[in-house]
């Protein structure tokens, strides 16, 4: 799992069936002093509630299509938690 901040939303005018009402985010991945590592990603949204803004948890490969309902899915990148707190020790 890594950490991510959800910068934007992307709309699919075609997608499998598989995929009918899962939306879809921009997820910047973050480093552990939440600062911007690597290029965006798009996730799935597997907790159907992440926003614009928001600090979430993103799994990748198999574990992402494992995120969805239907776990044969064509996806890279899932939402699987929303951070409430981040604390550095």
């Amino acid at each position: 799992m890594k950490l991510g901040r959800v910068i934007g939303t992307v709309v699919a005018t075609e997608k499998t069936p598989h995929l009918d009402g899962v939306k879809f985010l921009i997820v910047q991945m973050l480093d552990k002093h939440q600062e911007p590592s690597g290029r965006p990603v798009v996730a799935a949204d597997g907790v159907h509630m992440a926003g614009p803004g928001e600090l979430v948890y993103v799994v990748g490969s198999r574990e992402a299509a494992q995120a969805m309902p239907d776990p044969y899915v064509p996806v890279d990148h899932a939402i699987v938690g929303i951070v409430d707190q981040v604390s550095l020790q």
